[in-house]
């Protein structure tokens, strides 16, 4: 139970945090934070957390990450059920206590016709800067894929694993320099389902791809990592 309890805090902070810069930080005339300002708060949810409570659970935070553990050997098929539950739940808590937030100043409502809306995720007419569902499910592929290379070659036993949580961190920091314009960066399930459901609409219907796409590439980079970059002789 200890484990599932940092997975729900560790994935409630990441999407408080990251997704909490967007709506709060992002857009203030002359003081924002902007994009670059949005991916390095994703990336420090991620570091701070991995730090926190990396070592009761692991510091997945995100169902791609689950699976793409279980698929470099990492992490037993049992556990990957509860882990996304608690990830999920976590990720729901957490939208809605932003949404809490949100809808406490006047004006502010969820417009579910707008790209972006309540930092949805979405491709199409809801991609930020209208990116085709081709190019966003690309884009989410490579880049989880990437993100899990990162966790698997940090967190190795033969890695420097004090330093772990600050490649994942920037890894997510570039991940989303990359493609918040693309698909505003899902490479988390949780994170992309989280918001969707406060949204709804046609972001919730698209939110499949970014459980497809993240998934897939997770896995992908799992048996990539075991097979062709895991050193199975050093002593």
């Amino acid at each position: 139970m200890k484990k599932l309890f940092a997975e729900f805090f560790g994935t409630y902070w990441l999407v408080f945090g990251g997704c909490g810069s967007a709506l709060f930080a992002a857009g203030i005339p002359n003081l924002g934070i902007g994009f670059a300002g949005v991916a390095l708060a994703f990336g420090l949810t991620v570091l701070t957390m991995a730090y926190a409570v990396g070592h009761i659970s692991g510091g997945h935070f995100n169902p791609a990450v689950s699976f793409g553990l279980w698929a470099g050997g990492r992490f037993p098929a049992k556990d990957l059920l509860p882990y996304i539950i608690s990830q999920c739940i976590g990720a729901l808590a957490a939208a809605g206590t932003l949404f809490i937030i949100w809808t406490g100043k006047a004006g502010n409502a969820i417009n579910n016709t707008q790209a972006g809306a309540f930092a949805s995720n979405g491709y199409g007419a809801f991609s930020p800067d209208g990116y085709s569902l081709q190019s966003a499910f690309i884009a989410e592929f490579v880049l989880t894929l990437f993100f899990l290379l990162v966790i698997l070659g940090a967190t190795d036993k033969f890695a420097n694993g004090r330093f772990a949580g600050i490649a994942i961190g920037l890894a997510l920091t570039l991940i989303h320099l990359i493609s918040i314009p693309i698909t505003n960066t899902s490479v988390n399930p949780a994170r992309s389902l989280s918001q969707a459901i406060f949204v709804g609409g046609e972001p919730l219907s698209q939110v499949w791809l970014f459980w497809v796409a993240p998934i897939l590439g997770a896995i992908v980079a799992g048996f990539i990592y075991k097979s062709l970059l895991q050193n199975h002789d050093a002593a």
